[in-house]
């Protein structure tokens, strides 16, 4: 392979439009369709052929189509429009500014290790890039001083094409960036932005491309550089591609290339967002540098950790990056050299010692000050599965807390709907900040509007389908007589049912066939059809995943589901656009609680398309009972695989069969009346609850802003604050186990009345632990017959001094209607600390 540059030769363009240029390098162009339609319009074939990519379409563009388009009026008139808007959008005060004038400037840095922000920047996979996508738009509707960092994959994730014989095939493109709304980043040199970081025995070169979505900017390395040996150029080739090494490569370089890329463009956060475990050694880059500058070691750490959030998106064990020790040790060596740490106090900060494994979300939690899940469940579960690290907490102390995950209204809202909203709604509805009373104009709209601006996306989504079915079977060179059947596939009249997502065993993309006749009889009624489109990536690795997908091929070829079921190979955003803007039910059928979140019914829901679901991930906070339907009852861990299957399946075959096909063709003069009441409450519940701007507005309040303000008092005064609360839980956790309650005295009996107060009074030995740095509380709780649930605390007060090192406290509690039981623990407490139990140090009062 020898060595070549590359130049991108792009038309000159007309002065009149020359901002065109400015616009087709802004994703913001994804989210205002005005500006989408100013490309399509200058050449609507060529828009299609590139995907909805303006740099490309500007590339290949007939330079007497850009001329007429400059000479075009109409065309003037709406570029003129475009450019005045997106001109006012980058300049004007946002919500954050207005309510936290104090940290607008600020920097957030949000890593992940993908970002899915439109299908003309294919480097995402699914769910968490989509959602890593959104937060950036939503953050820069709101004006947060965000910026993100990624991964460059020269081959993004895959292409997926379905063979003759109904299995996956994996087709790696080349992606060329230059043709991508993206630019490598340049320096005051003139120079090209290149990081370097240590790998065993050599140094691993990235150059830095940058995204712009809005304010948002997002930068992504790139490994695939002369400078580096073949197998370096490969670390960034494949998103979730390659092995063991391969994968802990891509983590070192988005973690610690991350960092030392912002450090070499100047860019100093305040707050560290690591969006899944695959961006946590940027916590170790972090200490390194500040150890290397001359802190202590746990001064750094404490630094780190103040200003640090940490998401977690699985609820599956599996789903969490783990590495074996030695592949762990070779790597973070070459990091710590010449620094004077050792790798393994590192290694400590991820150890898994009952596994004995590295873990990635374990070295996140550890390192950060603030963790949280992506929906309440999700929450719950997280705190279930890592309990075990919190040993003598309450499950529901464990310090995790959630922030439901939302989807970007103005990506996913169909322009119908838009068109729709604006005569009705209150002027301010598409506004990131706007408020639920925004949206109290649903009610005015007419059941005619609605249905009719329904099926108008219905007909776009069919013939989208048969279009991309069609191109499928000729590729795969089907009898012409089979391929002449797509043109009747897909009724616009019938109940159309989506299933749209990563293809993996807890989807549970099957259930749906459990039982194959009862499933046909329902869909081949003929005074009531209904029809289901089927989409989503295995990944390559994932046989059950293929197996699924075989297996749907399959059932559709039968002769009772042909025409009925179908399966649309290579799912990507433009795909999902459509989906979730034309199907009539959206279906989502995981293992209960495995679904972290689920974002697409989320979008689905925001578009009127009805949410049917297991009661899993957004949910249960979604659910009302009049804006979709569930599936089955959650709460039940303890059944087998095979029970969950039996019973989730039995409760969708009558959800289908006594709600939801019922309630669709139930019409007056045409229109599903209820069916439509329950799309306008569909549409309130998502674009009120869980859009992407109410998301990120409730990390800012909930996460971000407390993270600026700990890790300025943390870094101040020369990391005194720092310096302090490391010294402070040593301390702790060498004297801990002197700590004890010796006595527990009280005036409650088994029997007392409501409003009576339940007085305390505890005796606890601290030892050389003053008695201002711990928390002595009455802890009380519903009593469930071992446990007690929902936990609540009312402080003690410190009474006397009783001894040495031996101090009494009291405390009261008012009683209210129930039955309770209570204790007495203790636990320390630090002006600065962040969690509640950030040092898991409890102790319980015995038997009293």
């Amino acid at each position: 392979m020898f060595y070549f540059r590359t130049v991108s030769v792009n038309p000159p363009l007309p002065e009149r439009i020359d901002k065109l240029r400015e616009l087709s390098r802004n994703l913001w162009f994804s989210w205002h369709k005005p500006v989408g339609d100013l490309f399509g319009d200058i050449d609507p074939a060529l828009w299609e052929r590139v995907e909805h990519n303006p740099v490309k379409l500007l590339l290949r563009v007939n330079r007497d189509k850009l001329d007429r388009a400059a000479a075009d009026r109409n065309f003037l008139k709406k570029y003129d429009a475009a450019v005045d808007e997106f001109a006012r959008y980058m300049q004007e005060e946002k919500w954050f500014q207005r309510s936290f004038p104090r940290h607008k400037n600020r920097i957030i840095a949000y890593f992940s290790a993908e970002f899915g922000l439109h299908e003309s920047c294919p480097v995402y996979s699914g769910g968490l890039g989509v959602l890593a996508g959104d937060h950036a738009k939503a953050a820069s509707d709101l004006g947060l001083p965000l910026v993100g960092v990624g991964l460059m994959y020269r081959h993004g994730y895959f292409k997926q094409r379905v063979n003759r014989d109904g299995r996956q095939e994996v087709l790696y493109p080349d992606l060329n960036f230059n043709e991508m709304p993206a630019t490598p980043v340049v320096g005051d040199s003139g120079l090209e932005t290149t990081v370097a970081v240590e790998f065993p025995g050599r140094k691993v070169f990235a150059r830095v491309w940058e995204i712009k979505a809005g304010t948002t900017r997002i930068f992504l390395l790139d490994s695939d550089l002369p400078l580096n040996l073949e197998e370096d150029r490969k670390i960034t080739a494949q998103l979730y591609g390659g092995g063991r090494e391969n994968r802990i490569a891509q983590e070192i370089l988005l973690g610690v290339g991350g960092v030392r890329a912002l450090n070499a463009m100047g860019i100093t956060p305040s707050i560290w967002h690591i969006n899944e475990g695959h961006a946590a050694f940027l916590t170790l880059e972090r200490l390194r540098e500040m150890v290397g500058a001359g802190l202590p070691a746990a001064t750094a750490g404490e630094a780190v950790r103040s200003n640090t959030v940490f998401t977690t998106h699985t609820p599956v064990p599996a789903g969490h990056d783990v590495f074996d020790r030695h592949l762990v040790e070779r790597h973070l060596g070459e990091l710590c050299r010449d620094t004077g740490m050792d790798s393994e106090s590192l290694i400590e900060a991820g150890w898994d010692v009952q596994h004995q494994e590295f873990n990635m979300t374990l070295l996140a939690m550890r390192m950060c000050g603030f963790c949280n899940g992506v929906s309440r469940l999700h929450g719950e579960v997280t705190r279930q599965m890592f309990h075990r690290f919190y040993p003598g907490l309450p499950l529901e102390e464990v310090p995790v807390t959630s922030v439901t995950n939302g989807a970007h209204v103005h990506s996913w809202l169909a322009g119908g709907w838009k068109n729709v909203f604006n005569r009705y709604l209150d002027p301010g509805w598409a506004e990131p900040d706007a408020g639920e009373s925004a949206l109290q104009g649903l009610d005015t709209i007419p059941d005619r509007e609605i249905w009719d601006t329904h099926q108008r996306l219905k007909m776009e989504a069919v013939e989208f389908v048969r279009e991309k079915l069609q191109k499928q079977m000729a590729r795969n060179r089907e009898a012409p007589a089979v391929t002449a059947e797509v043109a009747d596939m897909l009724t616009p009249d019938a109940l159309t049912i989506g299933f749209a997502r990563r293809f993996t065993a807890y989807k549970r993309a099957t259930l749906i066939f459990r039982e194959p006749e009862r499933l046909a009889a329902i869909l081949n009624r003929p005074d009531r059809p209904v029809q289901i489109v089927f989409a989503g990536k295995a990944h390559p690795a994932d046989r059950t995943g293929m197996e699924l997908i075989e297996k749907i091929l399959d059932y559709s070829r039968q002769e009772h589901f042909r025409g009925k079921v179908v399966f649309l190979e290579d799912y990507d955003i433009n795909m999902a656009r459509y989906l979730v803007h034309g199907v009539d039910l959206w279906l989502n059928t995981p293992t209960w609680p495995m679904e972290a979140s689920g974002t697409s019914g989320m979008k689905a829901a925001m578009n009127g398309v009805l949410h049917c679901s297991v009661l899993d991930g957004w949910w249960p906070e979604g659910f009302n009972g009049k804006n979709g339907f569930s599936i089955g009852s959650p709460g039940e861990l303890q059944f087998k695989q095979l029970d969950r299957d039996n019973n989730d399946s039995l409760s969708l075959y009558r959800v289908r069969e006594e709600q939801v096909v019922p309630l669709f063709y139930q019409r007056r003069e045409g229109i599903p009346e209820q069916w439509v009441q329950m799309m306008r409450e569909s549409i309130r519940t998502a674009i009120a609850g869980f859009s992407s701007a109410r998301m990120v507005s409730e990390y800012a309040r909930r996460l971000y802003v407390p993270a600026v303000d700990r890790g300025i008092a943390f870094t101040e005064s020369g990391y005194e604050a720092a310096e302090k609360a490391g010294r402070f839980k040593r301390f702790m956790r060498e004297n801990w186990h002197q700590v004890r309650v010796e006595q527990v005295a009280t005036n409650g009996r088994w029997n007392m009345e409501a409003g009576d107060e339940l007085a305390v009074e505890s005796v606890v030995r601290l030892g050389p632990i003053d008695p201002e740095a711990v928390m002595v509380e009455i802890a009380f709780g519903t009593d469930r017959g071992g446990y007690l649930d929902r936990l609540e605390t009312r402080s003690m007060g410190l009474l006397e001094r009783v001894g040495e090192g031996t101090y009494r406290f009291q405390g009261e509690m008012p009683l209210n209607q129930g039955t309770y039981g209570y204790t007495v623990r203790v636990r320390p407490k630090h002006r600065v600390a962040g969690a509640e139990f950030e040092m898991p140090l409890v102790r319980w009062a015995g038997s009293f």
